[in-house]
């Protein structure tokens, strides 16, 4: 166990940031899971713009890496683009 009363603090602060960050990185996932799912051509075109957003927002607060971001945008883009 940490013997500083800053070591104790840092402690807190980060389990408090590990739990948020997994919140978002999981509601995200679901996300693409989601859109991945969809059948429908025209609602799955509604999703993307939301769930590309996301995305970027988690980049932007490093929650996610910006390259797996790109990465998962980019393969969500194609998979709608290939459904009839």
């Amino acid at each position: 166990m940490a013997n500083h009363k800053s070591s104790i603090k840092r402690i807190r602060q980060t389990e408090k940031r590990r739990l948020h960050n997994r919140y978002y990185a999981k509601s995200a996932r679901s996300a693409v899971r989601k859109l991945r799912a969809t059948t429908d051509k025209s609602e799955a075109e509604a999703m993307l713009p939301k769930v590309s957003s996301m995305l970027d927002k988690l980049a932007k607060k490093n929650i996610i890496h910006k390259n797996k971001a790109g990465n998962l945008k980019s393969k969500l883009a194609c998979h709608i683009n290939k459904m009839a």
